[in-house]
């Protein structure tokens, strides 16, 4: 067969192939598509005709999987033996023997010396937790180391209020609240914070710790730019952990270094694309204890465009004439502020967190903040408390007049007269955060784990006497992925949280316990 004759072959093939081509239903619309966009753009086609061919063979690619196999070494008697029954027999026997020898990793780093002597020493309360606790040693004492500031916890018509609640909702909802988890009960208390604060809208979540990192994670994403205080809470490090946005700190409460950081980031996002940017501090700083100037923040978030997110959980609920927080206390219309979190299980013995702020902030949470759209929504008993314990604020302020005299004459006591200690805290927090003086550190030279074991042995030494406190215990380090050093540590320190459920003489003999105290285990090291 000569040349001739092979294109002549060829040509009746391609000729017959046509023809069957053209009975396939739409080919004239596929041949017509091909001319037209291989005239237009030849790039085009190319790229179309790699991604069907990509798709073709992954399609007839066989399935794999990701994982990693683990196979068990088995002997070379198991692998040689003839019978079936007998590899079987063998292989189980060697495989029990492999998980006898293993040893599973803990699942919390071991104890050291000083954390089992202080939880063998750790009191327990017996019944219910008030201004004086029974011990499960028999032994009845002043509790200053919980939350209940305004002595909610024994308040008889809150009592009756959440049984009536109970038997009518139920113990909880037990769904989330875009699914049936939403209640009256919850809508009401969303209306009431929000009236409470003066904002167009709120929303509550069921758990208070979660609240903050489910917010900032909800707004700020990878590539945004987060500026935060050094000493924030642990929630607002673990939201800020999970944007995985750009953090930049600044120093604790100095407004000079937060406009400075606030410069540099405008300066380096000059001609760069437009990102959503943050300030994130707390009102009353739970680490340190002490207040922000809200006015002049707000003013530096016009100035360089940064919306704010504001933390009130120790604040709402203390500051101000009615416990509004720190908008209340600063003057401060609360519109002003981007986003207000708050908690209504700390101040106010309830349960649970909000989000107070515009409408579109609010709706944008319920389908976009972790903690709200999977998590269980707020038991009713425990909304209902809130909305009742909001209105005792508004119709009896004398609640926080008796707790902010308690504050004056704990802090006569600790402050003035010690000679060891200081309060960081701002003088209308319940919290007191009593830290060594410099010079004592300095010149008795105290490390943070030798201040740790002093401030244990003043503890337990108060605690002897009649008076139970608690100390700040160390908080785990955030790490960040574009910043894993904050430059800032936690400094141990005393915690005494004032209430109103005990007397101002009682107070004041609470107080003197406490720096007695405190100057006899200072004493007693050389």
């Amino acid at each position: 067969m000569d040349l001739q004759d092979v294109q002549s072959w060829l040509n009746d093939v391609l000729r017959e192939a046509s023809v069957q081509f053209h009975k396939v239903p739409g080919s004239a619309i596929f041949l017509r598509y091909v001319k037209s966009s291989y005239q237009n753009d030849p790039v085009r086609s190319a790229v179309e005709l790699f991604l069907v061919l990509f798709a073709i063979r992954y399609l007839a690619a066989p399935a794999y999987s990701t994982q990693k196999k683990s196979y068990v070494t088995l002997s070379e008697e198991a692998c040689h033996l003839s019978s079936g029954i007998d590899v079987l027999l063998t292989s189980l026997k060697e495989v029990d023997e492999l998980v006898d020898e293993w040893t599973p990793e803990p699942l919390v780093a071991p104890q050291t010396t000083f954390e089992e002597a202080e939880n063998e020493k750790r009191p327990v309360i017996v019944g219910p937790t008030g201004p004086k606790s029974k011990l499960s040693n028999g032994r009845t004492v002043a509790n200053l180391a919980s939350y209940n500031f305004y002595n909610l916890v024994s308040n008889e018509t809150l009592k009756e209020k959440a049984i009536q609640v109970l038997r009518t909702y139920g113990v909880g909802p037990c769904s989330p609240p875009g699914f049936y988890g939403t209640q009256d009960v919850h809508i009401k208390t969303e209306a009431d914070i929000a009236a409470h604060l003066g904002t167009p809208a709120c929303i509550v979540y069921a758990q208070a710790f979660s609240t903050i990192s489910s917010v900032i994670s909800a707004f700020s994403k990878r590539g945004d730019i987060i500026v935060a205080d050094r000493a924030v809470n642990y929630a607002i490090r673990k939201g800020i952990q999970i944007s995985r946005s750009t953090i930049r700190w600044y120093e604790h409460n100095d407004l000079q270094d937060l406009q400075r950081v606030l410069e540099r980031v405008v300066t380096e996002q000059a001609k760069k694309p437009l990102t959503r940017r943050f300030i994130i501090t707390e009102g009353l700083f739970e680490n340190v204890g002490d207040m922000i100037d809200l006015p002049k923040i707000i003013a530096f978030g016009r100035q360089y465009k940064f919306r704010l997110i504001l933390d009130e959980t120790w604040s709402f609920g203390v500051l101000g004439r009615t416990g509004r927080g720190i908008t209340e206390h600063q003057n401060v219309d609360a519109a002003e502020v981007d986003m207000i979190v708050g908690s209504l299980a700390g101040p106010l013995c309830a349960g649970g967190g909000f989000c107070a702020g515009s409408d579109s902030i609010v709706e944008h949470q319920r389908i976009s903040a972790s903690a709200y759209t999977f998590s269980a929504a707020l038991p009713a008993m425990l909304a209902t408390t809130a909305s009742e314990i909001l209105s005792m604020l508004q119709t009896s302020p004398e609640m926080l007049t008796t707790t902010r005299e308690n504050i004056k004459t704990m802090w006569a006591q600790l402050d003035p007269r010690s000679d060891w200690v200081h309060c960081t805290s701002s003088a209308d927090n319940p919290i007191m955060i009593l830290a060594f003086k410099s010079d004592l550190i300095a010149s008795k030279k105290l490390g943070v784990a030798d201040q740790e074991q002093l401030f244990q042995e003043v503890v337990d030494e108060t605690l002897a006497n009649g008076v139970l406190i608690t100390r700040l215990k160390s908080m785990p380090r955030a790490i960040n992925a574009t910043s894993k050093d904050v430059g800032w540590e936690l400094q141990p320190a005393l915690k005494v949280c004032v209430t109103s459920g005990l007397s101002k003489k009682e107070i004041e003999r609470a107080g003197i316990t406490i720096r007695h105290a405190i100057t006899k285990i200072v004493n007693k090291r050389r």
